[in-house]
């Protein structure tokens, strides 16, 4: 259940805790204390979500780059939907698409297809599936070890593998596309009132731990680290 789902009895508490960090005269905060919040939510997000990518699609028409590509829609998704989620922070969306990017391409050069396109729907060689499941699984290796959250990430590595983006410029483009996904996620964002991070939150999340739990028993618990505490 989304956060921005809960029910009525948790709703003034959420309000408070997402007013406690946005400004008195946040525009959203005053909408949600007016109108229900699903509504509200919904309203933001689908605002939002058009505005974002009809402006990128907008760049890929003129540039004829691939500045919209699947992966790109997630993130989207997660920057509006759950701004304040450390995963939708633009240091987690960088980091793990330029990640996603490496891995994909990374696994192309190994299995020597870096110059062979495939057409989905395709006969997929030995080579091609090896490529395809040691890209994803180098992107999850190297963003649990480099500290990254970012699920979408997961999408662009199989894009660049599965030969369908393979380009080194357009590569390239992929990664300025969600750098310019989070310029206007910090503009939205902050225009709405919410604390948007210019990087990473003061609260940053990557992973999970094992944690001791009541007697012998141990539990994993998503780990948290109070960023601000370390300057």
């Amino acid at each position: 259940m989304s956060a921005h789902d809960k029910q009525p009895s948790n709703s003034n508490a959420a309000q408070s805790t997402l007013g406690q960090n946005t400004k008195p005269h946040s525009r959203l905060i005053r909408l949600l204390k007016r109108f229900p919040q699903r509504l509200v939510w919904a309203l933001f997000v689908l605002a939002m979500g058009f505005i974002s990518i009809a402006i990128l699609a907008g760049v890929a028409m003129f540039t004829r780059t691939p500045f919209v590509f699947p992966s790109l829609g997630p993130t989207a998704i997660l920057v509006f939907f759950h701004p304040m989620s450390p995963s939708a922070s633009p240091r987690h969306a960088l980091y793990g698409h330029a990640i996603g990017i490496l891995c994909g391409y990374g696994s192309l050069v190994l299995m020597g297809l870096q110059h062979t396109d495939w057409r989905m729907g395709g006969s997929m060689s030995l080579r091609r599936l090896l490529a395809v499941a040691l890209s994803l699984a180098a992107t999850a290796f190297f963003m649990v070890l480099f500290k990254v959250a970012h699920a979408p990430a997961g999408a662009t590595t199989l894009l660049v593998s599965m030969g369908l983006i393979t380009r080194p410029l357009h590569l390239l483009v992929i990664e300025i596309a969600v750098a310019f996904l989070c310029v206007q996620a910090i503009c939205f964002n902050r225009w709405a009132g919410l604390p948007y991070p210019l990087w990473a939150g003061s609260v940053d999340s990557a992973m999970e731990e094992l944690w001791p739990g009541p007697g012998s028993v141990s539990t994993l618990q998503e780990r948290k680290e109070n960023l601000r505490s370390k300057h």
